[in-house]
């Protein structure tokens, strides 16, 4: 059986992880706190990343016109039905969730923090984005609940990095993951399979790349393209690969064999809309990949680790 593992699974799964942190079953509770983005608002570009939703990446998060408080007990009443035992993350998704003052972030944070069974608090957000008066605030938020904060790098590559107009250096996102870690903040990376023209190779490289980061955590994602955005008008005029169920199945494995066994998978697929989605179809079905995952790593004999260093 796999280190970190109590079930059949063969990489480190955040329902593990949680198990044995807190002894109970951890819920996110996703979250819109009406922030915008330095890619969009003009600071460093306009219109966002180009697979960017107009709910800012945040599709499963609350309406932006609801208190923070009302978008959460919305799904907490549903959750306490399944999991009446469960404890609470506030998962600040949508757009860039440090893009503001800190007295700002403070009302907002504090706001999920003062709710009875929340116990932490995930912050999605770009590695531009957070000042150092922000830093500092992180840092004592950290004392107090258990944070993370998740930093969209997507690729290594500046040619791709070009293409999606991601306006973020790689170099800004390595100084901002050691300038977290060095105040002891929990960081989980964001990374996409099947970016138009990347191949499988590139792909390899970007896990190889951050598995050498002193990162907690990361969420892999399968490229979506969603109605009405750059992507989708991309795709349209260039009909460029999509990968196929299989091949995503296969570039994942062999990600998770190059990470590091302790770094917990956060996510290992996308979840898209349906009724926004275009392509890929047989995203849809998520538990379905998931299976086919679990599927190929026991017909490889493979386990999360398995090749670091290769």
């Amino acid at each position: 059986m796999f280190t970190y593992s109590d079930t059949n699974k063969r990489y480190h799964t955040l329902d593990y992880y949680y198990k044995h942190k807190f002894g109970c079953k951890i819920a996110k509770i996703s979250l819109n706190a009406g922030f915008t983005c330095p890619n969009k608002d003009g600071t460093k570009g306009v219109g966002g990343c180009i697979y960017c939703s107009k709910l800012g990446s945040g599709d499963y998060a609350g309406k932006p016109n609801k208190s923070l408080s009302e978008q959460f007990y919305e799904i907490k009443n549903i959750i306490d039905k399944k999991w009446p035992n469960a404890k609470y993350i506030g998962y600040f998704q949508a757009n860039t969730n440090t893009y503001a003052s800190v007295n700002v972030l403070k009302e907002k944070y504090e706001e999920i923090l003062n709710i009875n069974g929340v116990v932490g608090l995930n912050i999605a957000t770009r590695s531009d984005s957070i000042s150092l008066e922000c830093l500092d605030y992180l840092e004592e938020l950290n004392k107090k609940t258990f944070l993370n904060v998740e930093l969209g790098l997507q690729t290594i590559h500046e040619k791709t990095n070009k293409l999606i107009n991601r306006k973020e250096t790689l170099e800004e996102f390595e100084k901002m993951v050691k300038k977290l870690r060095s105040r002891g903040i929990n960081v989980i990376v964001h990374i996409i399979n099947g970016l138009p023209y990347e191949t499988k190779e590139m792909m390899l490289e970007t896990i190889k790349y951050v598995n050498k980061l002193d990162i907690q955590g990361i969420k892999i994602h399968m490229l979506h393209i969603l109605k009405n955005t750059k992507l989708a008008e991309l795709y349209q005029k260039e009909k460029f690969h999509i990968l196929t169920k299989e091949e995503y199945v296969n570039i994942v494995c062999d990600q998770l064999e190059l990470l590091r066994k302790e770094i917990v998978i956060n996510r290992i697929t996308g979840d898209p809309n349906p009724n926004e989605l275009i392509e890929p179809q047989w995203l849809i079905k998520k538990f379905g990949v998931l299976n086919e995952i679990d599927k190929e790593m026991v017909r490889r004999n493979a386990y999360q680790g398995d090749r670091v260093g290769d």
